[in-house]
Order: C-alpha cells, then sequence, then structure tokens
C-alpha cells in the first residue's frame, strides 16, 4: 500500500465501474514469480471512475479499486495529479480494495498506478488516468498567512487567516489536512482553530533557534464543503534567531533576560500596582514602538480621575493589543526593584528600555510570574498561545484532537506493510 502527505479535499463522482480488460499471467524462465515481467493487470481490477475515455470526474466521492476475483489480489496503488503529488489511501488487508482517503481536487489530471499478483504470485501493473471536472458555481475560500516573512523569535506562532467562516467539523478537517508547515531543523506542531475564520500553528515547545518555517496550502481548487472550494493562498517563510526570554518576577520586581538559556541581564523593574496586575503568564513580542503615547482612557480609566494619565513613552515593546507594553518609565525609577506601581505594563529605566529595546525582536518570549493578576488570555489579546499546554493545544485541531500524542493515526495507518 502506498501513501501520500497530499491533502485535498473529495469532490463529486459517479459510480462507473470500468472492466479493464483480460489479465496474463507471467512467469520468467527461472521459474521464480517475482521475476517474471509484470502483466497487464486490466482484467483483474475494476474502477469506480471513468479510465482514458474522456470523461471527467465530479470527485464527490472517494477513489475505488477492486480485485475482480479471489484469485488475486492488489499490493500497492499510487494516485498522483498533474504536478506529481500523492493522494492518500488506504489498502484493505486481504489486498481485495484500495479507496482514497484525501479529497481529489476539481480541474485536475490524475494519473493511479496499480499493482496486483495472482494466485501464483506472479506481478501485474496497470496505468490509468483521468480528469476532475470543474463545479459549475463556486464559492473560493482563500487563506493569508502570517505572520509577515522576516525574522522572528522562537515563541512567534504562524496563523492562517480564512476568507469565509469553516464551522462543520469535516469541513474544518479538509481545511487542516491542506495547511502545511514545515521547519527545518525538523520539528512536529499542530493547528489549532481559534475560531472559524482563524487557525493557529505551533509546536509542542518553542521553535529552534536559527531555524527556516515554510507555510503553504494545497487547498486550491478542493472542495472544502457545498458550494465552498480551496482558493489561493500566498506561501510564508520566516526564520528564528536566538532563543530571547525575559522572565519577570513581580514579587521580587526583577526581570532576568535570557539568550539561549543563559542570563544576559537582571532589570530592576515595575508592574502593576493593585487593581491593575500584570497578566501572568507568557506572552510574545507583538511589535517594538519607539514613541507611544499612552493614556489612561484607553485602558477604561476616565479622564481626570485620580488615575487618569497621558504621558509620551519610549523603547517599547507591545506584548497585548489591549496596551501592555515593557517600556521606559523614568517617573517610576524610584520604586523599580521594588514596589509596583504601574497600570499594568512592566516599566524600567530609560538606558534600560533602550537595551532591551535593541534585545528583542517580535517573536519574542516575555513571561511574568507571581503577579497577582489574571492569565494571559490564549487568543485574542496577542500570542497567548503558549499558555495551553500541548494537550490542550491539540484539542484544538480537527484531525488530532481525540488522538494520542505523536503522528496521526491516519498517517500512522497508511504506512505500506512490509513484504515477508
Amino acid at each position: 500500500m502506498s501513501y501520500s502527505p497530499r491533502n485535498r479535499t473529495v469532490v463529486s463522482c459517479t459510480l462507473l465501474v470500468v472492466a479493464l480488460g483480460a489479465g496474463v499471467t507471467a512467469c520468467s524462465s527461472d521459474g521464480h514469480p517475482l521475476s517474471a515481467t509484470p502483466y497487464d493487470a486490466a482484467g483483474q481490477i475494476s474502477f469506480n471512475a471513468p479510465a482514458d475515455d474522456g470523461k471527467k470526474v465530479n470527485p464527490d466521492k472517494p477513489l475505488e479499486i477492486t480485485a475482480r476475483d479471489s484469485d488475486g489480489r492488489i499490493t500497492d496503488v499510487t494516485v498522483t495529479d498533474a504536478a506529481g503529488r500523492y493522494v492518500r489511501g488506504e489498502l484493505s488487508a486481504d489486498g481485495g480494495q484500495w479507496h482514497s482517503t484525501s479529497p481529489l481536487a476539481a480541474g485536475d489530471r490524475y494519473t493511479v498506478r496499480v499493482s496486483t499478483e495472482n494466485e501464483d504470485g506472479a506481478p501485474g501493473r496497470k496505468v490509468l488516468a483521468f480528469d476532475t471536472s470543474r463545479p459549475a458555481k463556486k464559492k473560493l475560500l482563500n487563506v493569508k498567512f502570517g505572520p509577515e516573512a522576516g525574522k522572528y523569535g522562537v515563541g512567534q506562532p504562524v496563523t492562517a487567516e480564512l476568507s469565509a467562516p469553516v464551522k462543520d467539523r469535516a469541513a474544518r478537517a479538509v481545511v487542516e489536512r491542506a495547511l502545511k508547515v514545515e521547519s527545518t531543523p525538523a520539528v512536529s506542531g499542530g493547528w489549532h482553530w481559534v475560531d472559524a475564520k482563524t487557525l493557529h500553528y505551533r509546536p509542542m515547545e518553542y521553535w529552534p533557534t536559527h531555524a527556516t518555517i515554510r507555510a503553504y496550502s494545497d487547498l486550491a481548487g478542493v472542495r472544502v464543503a457545498e458550494r465552498l472550494w480551496g482558493g489561493k493562498a500566498k506561501p510564508l517563510k520566516i526564520t528564528t534567531g536566538d532563543r530571547v526570554e525575559a522572565v519577570t518576577d513581580a514579587a521580587s520586581h526583577t526581570m532576568s533576560v535570557y539568550k539561549n538559556g543563559e542570563v544576559i541581564k537582571e532589570i530592576p523593574v515595575t508592574t502593576g500596582k493593585p487593581g491593575f496586575e500584570t497578566r501572568n503568564g507568557v506572552k510574545v513580542v507583538l511589535a517594538k514602538e519607539y514613541f507611544v503615547r499612552m493614556r489612561g482612557t484607553s485602558i477604561g480609566i476616565a479622564e481626570g480621575s485620580s488615575e487618569s494619565y497621558d504621558l509620551p513613552v519610549y523603547y517599547a515593546a507591545r506584548v497585548t493589543w489591549s496596551g501592555e507594553y515593557v517600556h521606559a518609565a523614568p517617573w517610576s525609577t524610584g520604586s523599580q526593584g521594588s514596589a509596583n506601581v504601574s497600570h499594568g505594563c512592566t516599566g524600567m529605566s530609560t538606558a534600560n528600555a533602550a537595551w532591551f529595546f535593541e534585545a528583542v525582536r517580535p517573536g519574542d518570549v516575555v513571561k511574568v510570574i507571581n503577579s497577582n493578576g489574571n492569565v494571559m488570555e490564549s487568543f485574542g489579546n496577542g500570542f497567548g498561545d503558549w499558555n495551553l499546554d500541548w494537550q490542550d493545544w491539540r484539542k484544538g485541531s480537527a484531525l488530532i484532537a481525540a488522538t494520542p500524542d505523536g503522528p496521526n493515526p491516519v498517517d500512522r495507518a497508511r504506512l505500506r506493510p512490509e513484504s515477508v
């Protein structure tokens, strides 16, 4: 049995079982069946799609190839599209039937190579070809990968924004199967559905340092759901730098900055005071802003109240969309290292903030511990993805949610059986 990582979506197909001619058993001169020239296996198999007759398949059902009698069996099936990409499939234990398990694309050309053997063990071969039709009407589901191409920290998730919502679990599985993320060095990871139009991808741990990460889609032309078909997606390539992690202990009022596991700087800081406690947990640098005007009204503080503020802020590294930063706070240097007096941000001296601003990039990790604040939201306020443990992350997948950790069981089931 052959398998492939190709993930495409199933379309509609009328069952047209085709008898494919007469088969001939072949033996070599030395009498060993496996050394024989393969015979034409056309008469030994049937195929549920028109073969080489000009008719186009509307691929809404899996391909099926069946051994026509009990005197022989199918030993291997390979299905490729015009670009040479493979269609996944499963072969029954007795070799009586093979069927595709990943969908076909509309408007494509497929080549099917079938290997068989007869009751004497002699090998047979048959090559078939067919085209799939294009749907008359369709809505395209386009994909936009994020972030922008560039260099990031090891905490940066890959995102996929869909042009239309996908709510049905089966349709989500089609989409997820077609969205690929590969890294060098290789690490395993998984997609998590944030909502009906957004997916995030991350590994179990942070990305390796100095890695190359590529995201691409095999969704084009694939049927996702009724009247919804896969559309375009621009591939993405990002790289990672060193592993930079800033760990702020709100109880000791100190930030420890690590580079590749070693502390490179200890910084006195102040974090959120009572009522405005800094969020605990892992955040990711979203952007670096040299100057930000910060107003209390942006976080719900009434103008003119005792907590109101309107300040020019420099060397600001944003970690949430709601306005939490690591930044210069020259007005609180007397409290840095000894008390928490901010409205939720992590403040430090201008010199330390300038150093931190140069030391980090988007995607680097900023973690807060021992604060009385809530835990950072997993989604919606930045990249809190790492606050989900791996088992909870997997629950957000339409493919691996209920499977044991490790290779997808669908992939394991398609491993080629060893010959005996």
